[in-house]
């Protein structure tokens, strides 16, 4: 049997200091951004967002934790689409303040 060559993929990784994600609309945002740079992977500090979840925008799946009550020291991860299906789960540990 003869095997389909698999294709090597490059894969960008970076972190990401949004400054102020406080609202919905920043996040479209900064999704046009990583994908202008073709990022597929990126942590994000400052995310003023109550508690947490996930929420698609573009290409991207947006993860993020709960900060503390003045909507500070929240942190998140971008994936890529792409690479989605090779990330089992995303937990925010250093988020508990």
């Amino acid at each position: 049997m003869v095997r389909p060559k698999q294709r090597k993929r490059e894969m960008r990784f970076a972190t990401w200091n949004v400054r102020s994600q406080y609202r919905a609309s920043s996040l479209t945002a900064e999704a046009r951004k990583l994908a202008r740079y073709k990022l597929d992977l990126v942590g994000v500090q400052k995310v003023r967002w109550d508690k947490g979840g996930t929420v698609r925008t573009g290409d991207y799946n947006f993860s993020y934790g709960k900060g503390n009550g003045n909507h500070q020291l929240g942190t998140g991860v971008f994936v890529h689409h792409g690479i989605v299906s090779a990330i089992k789960r995303v937990e925010f540990v250093g988020d508990r303040v």
